[in-house]
């Protein structure tokens, strides 16, 4: 073993390499060598990133990839050679590599993915086009060292033992990997594509590839998530399940039928005619996976906004959508440059496919994205704009802060949910950023808990939850809608510039890394005990243990209001022979009132309610929320008419704000007033029903 060898690997093409993976591979040397003293400094000094270059990358670049591939329309088939680079993050010895192959989850009717999707009917209609299955086929592989790993490849089902899954492919390496260090492996392979598969395929002349190439697992070192030691995270495809991937740097060549418009992640290095072809040459820096998507029918709009370059792609009969499209773009860049930071990629693609490539909507990649509409959509039917808001944040929270959507789909899904309603009321309106049409309104927030509520069962599922595993169709609104709600009942409590401190900071310290649910929550509690110290408690566990982990529901409620008169002060005191009589000529009664609350759910948070009294006074009080009943006593003149839990609805898991409020009439109030009253409630009522419909 040589010091050249662990800080550049000879196989690999010369680039900045991370003083981590030295730091390692030294760390190891340092266990087996007599010259400590001498390795202990050099680790010191390898710690400067200015011993390796000014323009060290943010990432690790574990998983790096060159491919040159072909697409043959005729054949419905992406011919691939590829070599991946992988980077050993850990201080273990890795005897094996272990990959996605995604498009076998499209191979038959046995595979997890269909089952889990309900069966076969999502195909029936790729049956038609000649057997229009698709899978993935590795017809060579080899090592640096000349090697043949293809005879030992072997599928594995890490996940429910399907035997019949082909959708994780274990690699056994003749020669290890040493911690820190490199491999290098030469694929061959042939994909057939799916015809209108799940997020990815084809149909027609639109073509769309995502989870289109033989894809390195991720390998966790100790202490990584949920990781007690070193180990592979590469589970089989999910029908509710995305991705979870290791960051690299692609060079992608891509051969299409020349005429064929090419849209990807990364940058457009440049494009090359060979005959009745065209290759286009991406590069992607940084990134965690590479998709891209072709067509001879693309018509594109090309902008720069703030350093950015914006390309939009899609089919003519939508071109009188850019204006709106650059808008919400345009609106959403702004939003997450000042809340978490400036957009870390050059560019950005945004894809609206032609209605036979819906399968392909709503989706987000490495600086490509895609939308969805029709033609004839109303401007205030906010659909497209709702969607390029959400797959824009993904770029912030499952791009490059790299959670793992498979295990812990809440920490992108739910984030970037939270903040798309954020982005949409603030520059749609909170009561009209989902729909403003023909006198119907919603807002987005609202709609999120129109989603959850609107569960036959809402307590089916807790959100910390492998995405596999969710029952009964609950896996969308659980992750999305819910970790929305929780996240702005958090907003309430701590307000919207603690929370904002709480994303900023966990986006800028796990920003180009892998964290777990468990990370968040520490950023989460060490920004509010900075704040507020122990106001909340010593951490916030207690609110995450029962919103991520529990399943139970949230209904506070006013349950009574009284009004008792208090007699006069009557009766023997101070001595026997003196009795005090009640006074009889009093023209002002003095009054004792009790407003009682309950808790009628399971979940617990600190309160605000606000009471009012006949003469017009009103006070705040605080209740921590914690007893199945609460009372408030108050003595006086006059009356309490009035009380009101959670004012400000900032406890957005409430189920039932109706319930929150209790009026009593005061007794001098004329008819007018009365019927003022009924109008009051009876609007209260009918925006309820428009919220909950």
């Amino acid at each position: 073993m040589r010091l050249r060898f662990a800080c550049r690997p000879r196989s690999i093409p010369l680039q900045p390499i991370h003083p981590y993976f030295c730091y390692l591979y030294l760390l190891k040397l340092h266990e087996t060598m007599y010259l400590r003293p001498f390795i202990a400094s050099i680790i010191i000094l390898l710690a400067l990133p200015r011993v390796f270059s000014q323009n060290q990358p943010p990432s690790l670049r574990t998983a790096s990839y060159d491919m040159q591939v072909r697409l043959d329309t005729a054949q419905k088939k992406v011919f691939g050679n590829e070599i991946l680079y992988w980077k050993n993050p850990s201080a273990d010895t890795v005897r094996e590599l272990q990959f996605h192959l995604y498009y076998n989850a499209f191979k038959n009717t046995e595979s997890t993915f269909v089952k889990e999707q309900g069966g076969f009917g999502l195909f029936l209609e790729a049956m038609k086009e000649h057997c229009g299955w698709s899978w993935m086929d590795i017809q060579s592989m080899r090592d640096e060292y000349g090697n043949d790993l293809t005879q030992q490849m072997h599928f594995i089902h890490p996940d429910d033992d399907n035997a019949e899954d082909q959708t994780v492919l274990r690699v056994p390496l003749p020669r290890p990997v040493l911690p820190g260090a490199s491999i290098r492996v030469e694929l061959e392979w042939v994909a057939k594509l799916p015809r209108s598969g799940m997020r990815t395929g084809y149909k027609r002349e639109y073509y769309f590839m995502a989870q289109w190439f033989p894809k390195v697992g991720v390998y966790e070192p100790a202490g990584t998530r949920f990781a007690e030691k070193g180990q592979w995270n590469c589970h089989q495809y999910h029908a509710n399940v995305e991705y979870y991937s290791d960051f690299g740097l692609y060079n992608v060549a891509i051969t299409v039928p020349k005429g064929f418009v090419v849209g990807a992640s990364g940058t457009l290095m440049g494009t090359k005619e060979a005959g009745d072809t065209q290759t286009w040459t991406y590069q992607a820096e940084d990134v965690i996976d590479f998709t891209w998507t072709a067509s001879p029918h693309f018509v594109e709009v090309k902008e720069e906004y703030k350093g950015i370059q914006l390309r939009l792609l899609f089919y003519p009969y939508h071109l009188h959508l850019a204006p709106r499209y650059l808008t919400v773009i345009h609106d959403a860049i702004d939003f997450c440059a000042e809340h978490f930071g400036p957009y870390p990629y050059p560019g950005l693609t945004i894809v609206d496919p032609p209605l036979h490539g819906t399968f392909s909507s709503a989706m987000e990649y490495p600086s490509i994205i895609t939308t969805a509409a029709v033609c004839v959509l109303p401007q205030g039917v906010k659909t497209p704009e709702i969607l390029i808001a959400h797959e824009f944040v993904h770029q912030y929270f499952g791009q490059v802060v790299a959670t793992n959507e498979q295990e812990e789909a809440w920490l992108d899904e739910g984030i970037t949910n939270y903040y798309e309603a954020r982005i949409m009321d603030e520059y749609y309106g909170s009561q009209t950023s989902t729909i403003d049409f023909l006198g119907f309104k919603m807002g987005n927030m609202n709609s999120n808990r129109a989603d959850f509520f609107g569960l036959s069962d809402p307590q089916v599922s807790e959100i910390a939850r492998t995405s596999w595993q969710f029952k009964e169709a609950s896996y969308h609104t659980i992750t999305y809608s819910k970790t929305t709600l929780l996240l702005r009942t958090l907003e309430g409590m701590v307000g919207t510039e603690t929370l904002d401190e709480i994303m900023r900071t966990y986006y800028e310290r796990w920003k180009f890394r892998h964290p777990g649910g468990k990370d968040f929550i520490a950023v989460a509690n060490e920004v509010v005990f900075q704040k507020f110290g122990p106001l909340f408690g010593e951490n916030l566990d207690w609110f995450f243990e029962q919103g991520l982990y529990g399943t139970g529901m949230c209904d506070y409620a006013v349950a009574a209001i009284a009004n008792t008169p208090k007699p006069d002060r009557a009766g023997i005191f101070k001595g026997l022979d003196h009795c005090v009589q009640p006074v009889t000529d009093t023209t002002e009664e003095a009054y004792h009132s009790v407003v009682t609350l309950h808790r009628l759910g399971e979940l617990r948070f600190p309160l605000e309610v606000r009471i009012q009294f006949e003469d017009g006074k009103t006070i705040t009080e605080q209740w921590d929320g914690k007893a199945r009943s609460k009372e408030f006593s108050y003595e006086g003149t006059t009356k309490v008419v009035s009380a009101e839990i959670d004012p400000e609805q900032k406890i957005y898991l409430d189920k039932n704000f109706l319930n929150n409020s209790l009026n009593l009439e005061p007794e001098r109030a004329g008819v007018r007033q009365r019927v003022f009253q009924f109008m009051l409630w009876m609007q209260q009522i009918m925006q309820s029903i428009s919220v909950f419909a």
